[in-house]
């Protein structure tokens, strides 16, 4: 896999002054109850399995485990990060480019039946596509799961005294118990460091280690001895009748005392006092279109076993807990100040279900978000998909793909202002990968120039639409995608970085200058055919569709394109034509509009709504993720912002676990913190499984990483061109403090709050820049800073002097 970009000059400086310490105890989630490892996973891709949903997460962005914790039989769940069945493809269309013109005359004249028939027609991929969500065995691919590790300890005793948990704090799982008068332990982790899961089995009597140890996985694999250690190896399918993707995984056993043999079906442990299990796992993926292979997996997994296996345990418990708490330890949340009840997380978040009230478990729903995007995202990875890191099954829910209408972006909302902007990193790679492909799409697709991307994206660069317009046309994903990199930059100051991503950014830019025509009307600017990401309205001809020219989600995702172009253009000082071509263009766009009722339009025209709480609000992205709508510069579209949520909501929006999460974000850039409070209480309650991961449903990771985000928002935002304390704090949250969160123009914040009011607030400047800090009415302005430099204020905003 392609090398990350070093990491940015100022790193040394971030861990400095952004590491506070550790979060207070407990910051885990923990059971008195094992997961039964004995239940089988159901076949049916689009169907949870519970136990499953109660296994603890590890990951170290590349190799991930779920620990289920059972007594007589342990089972770990693993995946690898490229897991991907399938394989290149040819998806784009090269007739779609010459019914565009047909198809806008159509919807110009208000053929909405006639331009939907032919757009679906014409303007949807060739091949298989996706396989409708289903594409395990067709070129698209799926994510994965890599397979099974089972620990076999051939007892039947009963035991008490069980306790499992995950430590947010180090990544450890651990569990313990009492069987037969013995006190059992283990401890689970997969390092990054070492790049090896590491498992721990101690007991509190000498010789009391006995078990046996497979891997296998549903399909496609084989075990076999290679002296001491036992190999899984196989290939998937490339989704046209033969293989492509090799994988690997290794397992060794060393022990203190008894005996370790090993044979084709498995490893044999007798006898031991002590046993450190150590897996290494990886595939032939490369991050390079269009080959994507020649990582020589076979030889790496056998370095890196080696390479563990001449480590002491101690020490690589040691560098695994530098690494990962060098990421977590920087952002410490407290908004629980009474004494903490001990409840089983399980049984807490049932009584969250009733009571709606638990500080401590938003706490650690925060805090989880930021655990797993460091578990699932690390410098050189592959970007976290739909499903993180993890999946059990051979066919997820939506190929466990990357989603650019909404997911994979939500995905890493959380990761610069909760001070994780190396996580971020793995999404770079990602869209400079596609914009290859992107370029080839937009021409073959469209005749245009740059690049486009369209819902769906999978590792072996598919950028063509899906296979139904009605959501596979969705063009803006490119855009929508491409605004994460001017985000980075204003988060770290890292010019490198931005110069690195630029053509990545014209190129988007390119495609969007040629995709856009004049209204007939209006001669403003609008993209089309297009669709507001998977919603449907009510044409004036009586039809039901989707598709549409200039959609308000489209206009605001190339507005902040455009504008973030321009700013970037700016910075590193590229002065061309083409800039200012782009400035005009952002000033024709058409823009958002607000409807007779108040709300902000979703459609150029105010059609009627098919589904008035639709889970898609793609319409407001401008007021979140994007920035140019805000009390600041456009009150009035705010409030018409607010209108559109309130409807959404009362016609049963939010239902989705993701779209619940993005409410909060939503209400907490209204200041509206107890909305947002209202919105995170529903992911708990109706979109959270046992082990805190986010539900769709089915099990879908976003909802974790979006709810993290909501949380941060609550506390800190600083989109307007300020910094902006307590926005949107809830009623719930009277007092609290928070440390580590990152703001806008490199700066690590922290906040104190009593009674629903400010106490102190510091600033810490990373890149001495110049700064303004709000809370409330007060604005003061810091017109210099100096790098390394904290800056503490009292209740009133005054700049507390030593």
């Amino acid at each position: 896999m392609k090398n990350s970009m070093n990491v940015f000059t100022l790193l040394v400086l971030v861990l400095c002054v952004s590491c506070t310490k550790p979060p207070k105890e407990p910051v885990k989630i923990w059971y008195d109850q094992p997961a039964d490892a004995t239940v089988a996973d159901d076949p049916n891709g689009w169907k949870d399995d519970p136990q499953w949903l109660s296994a603890l997460p590890l990951g170290n962005g590349s190799l991930g485990a779920m620990v289920f914790g059972d007594v007589h039989q342990e089972r770990i769940q693993l995946s690898e990060e490229s897991m991907w069945s399938g394989s290149v493809d040819e998806n784009d269309n090269p007739e779609a480019s010459k019914y565009l013109g047909e198809i806008r005359r159509l919807l110009n004249d208000g053929k909405y039946k006639e331009a939907t028939a032919l757009t679906n027609k014409t303007q949807i991929c060739q091949g298989k596509g996706t396989g409708h969500g289903n594409g395990a065995e067709v070129p698209f691919g799926c994510f994965q799961t890599l397979g099974d590790l089972r620990i076999d300890f051939d007892k039947k005793l009963p035991y008490d005294n069980y306790y499992r948990e995950l430590d947010l704090t180090d990544a450890i799982a651990r569990v313990t118990y009492v069987q037969d008068g013995v006190t059992f332990q283990r401890e689970v982790f997969v390092s990054q460091p070492d790049q090896v899961m590491v498992v721990r089995l101690t007991a509190d009597k000498p010789r009391q280690l006995s078990f046996s140890c497979e891997m296998d996985r549903p399909e496609r694999f084989k075990t076999y001895a290679e002296g001491d250690e036992l190999i899984m190896s196989g290939a998937l399918s490339d989704g046209k009748g033969g293989e492509n993707l090799h994988y690997m995984a290794r397992l060794k056993a060393i022990t203190k005392g008894g005996t370790v043999s090993s044979g084709d079906d498995g490893l044999t442990v007798k006898d031991a006092d002590e046993v450190t299990l150590l897996l290494a796992a990886s595939t032939d993926y490369v991050l390079d279109y269009p080959v994507f292979k020649g990582r020589d997996y076979a030889a790496l997994t056998s370095k890196r076993l080696q390479a563990a296996s001449e480590k002491s345990y101690p020490d690589l418990k040691q560098a695994h807990l530098d690494e990962y708490q060098s990421y977590f330890n920087r952002v410490s949340l407290d908004i629980t100040p009474e004494e903490l009840t001990a409840i089983p997380t399980d049984e807490r978040l049932a009584t969250f279900k009733e009571t709606k009230n638990d500080p401590h478990l938003a706490e650690l729903l925060f805090q989880y978000g930021r655990y797993l995007m460091i578990a699932s995202s690390r410098p050189g990875t592959l970007p976290a998909n739909l499903q993180g890191l993890w999946a059990n099954k051979i066919q997820t829910p939506w190929n466990g793909d990357y989603h650019t209408d909404v997911n994979v972006q939500m995905n890493y909302w959380p990761v610069e202002v909760t001070n994780l902007s190396e996580m971020h990193l793995p999404l770079f790679d990602f869209i400079e990968m596609i914009s290859e492909p992107g370029e080839k799409t937009a021409y073959t697709q469209y005749g245009m120039n740059g690049w486009v991307v369209h819902p769906v994206a999978n590792v072996w660069g598919y950028t063509s639409p899906g296979e139904s317009a009605s959501w596979g046309l969705h063009s803006g994903g490119g855009a929508w995608i491409s605004t994460h990199v001017f985000e980075h930059y204003a988060f770290t100051g890292d010019e490198a970085f931005l110069k690195r991503l630029y053509p990545v950014l014209e190129g988007s830019v390119l495609f969007y200058l040629d995709w856009l025509v004049e209204d007939q009307e209006t001669g403003k600017l609008v993209s089309g055919p297009a669709v507001s990401p998977e919603n449907t309205f009510i044409a004036p001809d009586g039809s039901r569709s989707q598709i549409s020219m200039g959609p308000t989600h489209d206009q605001q995702v190339i507005w902040q394109l455009f504008a973030d172009y321009v700013h970037a253009s700016q910075i590193l000082g590229i002065e061309k034509e083409l800039v200012g071509k782009v400035a005009k263009a952002q000033a024709k766009l058409a823009g958002s509009k607000v409807g007779s009722d108040g709300r902000l339009m979703e459609w150029a025209e105010e059609f009627p709504e098919v589904e008035p709480g639709h889970r898609h609000i793609s319409h407001l992205f401008a007021m979140h993720p994007g920035a140019q709508i805000n009390f600041e510069s456009a009150p009035e579209l705010m409030e018409a912002a607010r209108k559109s949520l309130d409807h959404r909501i009362a016609n049963g929006g939010g239902h989705t676990g993701w779209s619940a999460a993005w409410l909060i974000n939503q209400y907490a850039r209204l200041h509206d913190g107890d909305k947002a409070k209202e919105s995170l209480n529903t992911v708990l309650a109706k979109s959270t499984s046992p082990n805190l991961f986010g539900q769709h449903p089915p099990f879908q990771m976003d909802a974790n990483f979006g709810s993290t985000a909501g949380i941060a928002e609550m506390l800190l935002q600083s989109h307007a061109g300020y910094i902006d304390l307590l926005p949107a704090l809830p009623s719930a949250w009277p007092t609290g403090k928070v440390e580590g969160l990152k703001a806008r123009g490199g700066f690590i914040v922290a906040i104190d709050w009593q009674n629903g009011q400010l106490t102190q607030a510091t600033i810490t400047s990373l890149n001495g820049l110049p700064v303004k800090l709000k809370y409330g009415d007060q604005m003061i302005e810091l017109e210099q800073t100096e790098k390394g430099q904290s800056y503490p204020f009292d209740s009133n905003m005054q700049l507390i002097r030593n």
